[in-house]
């Protein structure tokens, strides 16, 4: 299958770095568009038939939306910090602006029932270290299913401390069945704190089988089937926002591992965890990781 990997630049349209639609992945429900505010910019944003969420990946900005005003503190990178964020929802006219400048990543959920907009701090976002050894990695579950209000849209961001692997087991989630999977689509968008730096990706069913290195800026299209693993390389963490969203009554992110790799899980019980994770909080970067810098 060809056209899941997109690298830096390939998914850019009208001055954005990233704007993927359902219609440009070739599904329904799951888009993000990456937006760039130089110092001082405004953007408007009409959100359409789509729910949104506006999270800041390096800097912070102010949203007024419907009479609402939330500022955003933002990060200086994902390296550093998790961040506050804002729900936007469909029908709606959102004006962005960035005394500082910043770039704000927009994930979405094409969705039919209207929800209120709403700020979420970043001191209320649940960290979840899942894995152990070299597969310890952070789960940052900014707006799991169990967060906010939303029709469809889920979002969380993880983040793989370098030499480990994250996405492991490899799992899929693309066959509604009761209790057990969620039909949903996916997006990976990676960000790597250097510009040299990059890592690996696997999604593979029957019929594809598609790996590649991803580098800063990428983003991988999970239709169906199997993914993982993400490899960070020694030396160089791993970011990645993912963005889902199904045909579900209920938002979900339930899964099945492929079977062959299942064993894999239960086999961490008792093995230490890296102490590197969780590598960000609220208040900033865990002490032990070295220094980073996005260039």
């Amino acid at each position: 299958m060809t056209g899941l990997h997109l690298p830096a630049g390939s998914a850019a349209a009208d001055g954005d770095p990233v704007a993927v639609t359902p219609e440009s992945a070739g599904w329904r429900f799951t888009g993000l568009r990456v937006i760039e505010l130089e110092p001082g910019a405004k953007r408007t944003l009409a959100t359409g038939a789509d729910e949104m969420l506006a999270l800041p990946l390096e800097g912070g900005c102010e949203v007024e939306i419907e009479g609402a005003r939330f500022t955003l503190a933002g990060r200086r990178s994902v390296f550093d910090a998790v961040s506050d964020f804002a729900y936007l929802p469909i029908d709606a006219e959102a004006r962005l602006s960035s005394p500082g400048g910043g770039t704000i990543a927009l994930p979405s959920a094409r969705a039919e029932r209207r929800h209120e907009p709403a700020y979420l701090p970043a001191d209320a976002v649940s960290i979840e270290v899942r894995g152990a050894g070299r597969a310890t990695r952070q789960l940052t579950n900014f707006f799991a299913p169990d967060v906010g209000s939303a029709q469809r849209l889920v979002a969380v961001e993880v983040l793989t401390p370098a030499g480990n692997v994250s996405s492991w087991p490899p799992h899929k989630h693309d066959t509604a069945s009761a209790g057990g999977e969620a039909e949903l689509e996916e997006i990976y968008y990676f960000r790597f704190d250097r510009p040299q730096a990059f890592g690996f990706h696997r999604t593979y069913a029957a019929d594809f089988d598609v790996a590649v290195p991803v580098s800063d800026g990428d983003v991988f299209l999970v239709p169906r089937g199997y993914h993982g693993p993400c490899v960070a390389l020694p030396g160089y963490p791993m970011y990645y926002l993912n963005v889902l969203a199904g045909p579900g009554a209920q938002r979900s992110l339930a899964f099945s591992d492929d079977p062959a790799h299942a064993w894999v899980r239960p086999s961490w019980e008792g093995e230490a965890r890296d102490p590197r994770v969780p590598m960000t909080t609220a208040a900033g970067p865990n002490a032990s990781q070295s220094p980073r810098r996005r260039p």
